[in-house]
């Protein structure tokens, strides 16, 4: 999943310059006992924040705008991956080092099962979808990630808008997607299939059978293990089946320009949650809660717009920078991790035998 890198130093840059708030002790508060937990994290002096790499889901401007409005609150990071970080939480977990952990939310759900993560509800935590949070609070999305098409204009003289539209005959030799059996994204695109073909998350065999279409109909150019970004840069992708913020992050920061076209399929997407939680018995508990109030606001909801990821807060105003960048789209669902992780095997076998793949 890391590999999807949002490296955004000049925009990130620009966008704290302009930040209107101050210290937290000179404004309004952002949300009740907002300086009540300031005073208490101003102790501890530090939150450790694990696996929030800064060139990730515009992680540095969070850290940026917290340590502004914070001044006395330092933070620690590290940029390990997700299932990495399980690992750390369980082998430290009679000395915790870490006050927060981040990754996908499947990781979460493993985290609360091996009971290395505290019940905490942030600011907004009702306002989230269901399958969004787990019900105390043990972790809770703060992002999403959603399946597009991204497309190579200069390819592909038809945007294709629509599941249904790439199984046409002129996007022969031209789809790339990344191997549900091995990938994240994969598995997610899998379940973004399904549900554009009228499955559910109990359901998986009508997006098995619209994959297995796309390969018979010949406009599968490959399936790949890792993350083909560069090869897209290159122009040798004409669509790509990814994440909706690498087309952005080509499209505006790598140059690309009308070269390519975001496209959220119209019958139905899904949305892949990022989620974090307050680590048991971590070393600065005051500091951890206040970093994740913080970044469940609605400031810091606006801040993770900036770097092309969605907010998981429904209803938050965007910036008028991105604003136009990730219009609204009603089609996308939310994924239910927990549902998505016991599909998985039935998602791999199944695909291999609707694809005829090796």
């Amino acid at each position: 999943m890391k590999s999807k890198r949002l490296f955004m130093t000049a925009l990130t840059s620009l966008f704290v310059a302009g930040l209107a708030a101050q210290t937290v002790l000179d404004t309004p508060e952002l949300y009740p006992g907002e300086k009540a937990l300031f005073e208490a994290a101003k102790k501890e002096g530090m939150v450790v924040s694990f696996d929030t790499g800064p060139t990730w889901a515009n992680w540095a401007a969070e850290f940026a705008a917290f340590k502004k409005r914070y001044p006395e609150v330092e933070i620690v990071y590290n940029d390990i991956g997700s299932a990495a970080t399980v690992v750390a939480l369980e082998k430290s977990r009679n000395r915790p080092q870490a006050d927060t952990a981040y990754y996908f939310a499947a990781s979460a759900v493993d985290a609360v099962a091996k009971g290395l993560v505290a019940p905490f509800k942030p600011v907004n935590f009702d306002k989230l979808p269901t399958v969004f949070r787990e019900q105390d609070g043990r972790w809770f999305t703060i992002h999403t990630l959603t399946v597009a098409f991204i497309v190579n204009t200069k390819l592909v003289k038809n945007v294709p808008q629509s599941w249904a539209d790439l199984l046409k005959p002129e996007y022969k030799n031209s789809v790339v997607y990344l191997d549900p059996r091995s990938t994240g994204v994969g598995q997610v695109l899998t379940f973004a299939a399904n549900f554009g073909a009228g499955g559910d998350m109990n359901n998986v065999q009508p997006g098995l059978n619209y994959l297995g279409k796309l390969h018979h109909s010949g406009n599968v150019l490959r399936v790949l293990g890792t993350t083909p970004y560069a090869q897209f840069l290159k122009g040798e992708i004409p669509i790509w089946i990814s994440y909706e913020n690498d087309g952005l992050k080509a499209k505006h920061v790598d140059g690309l320009g009308d070269a390519v076209a975001v496209v959220i399929p119209k019958e139905a997407s899904a949305a892949a949650p990022y989620g974090i939680s307050l680590v048991e018995k971590g070393p600065n508990p005051s500091a951890g809660k206040l970093w994740l109030n913080f970044i469940m606001t609605d400031f810091g909801q606006g801040i993770f717009a900036q770097g092309f990821v969605r907010p998981s807060v429904p209803g938050v105003k965007l910036p008028d920078s991105v604003a136009d960048k990730l219009p609204a789209a009603p089609q996308v669902r939310p994924l239910d991790v927990r549902a998505a992780a016991a599909k998985k095997a039935e998602i791999d076998k199944g695909w291999v035998a609707a694809t005829e793949a090796k």
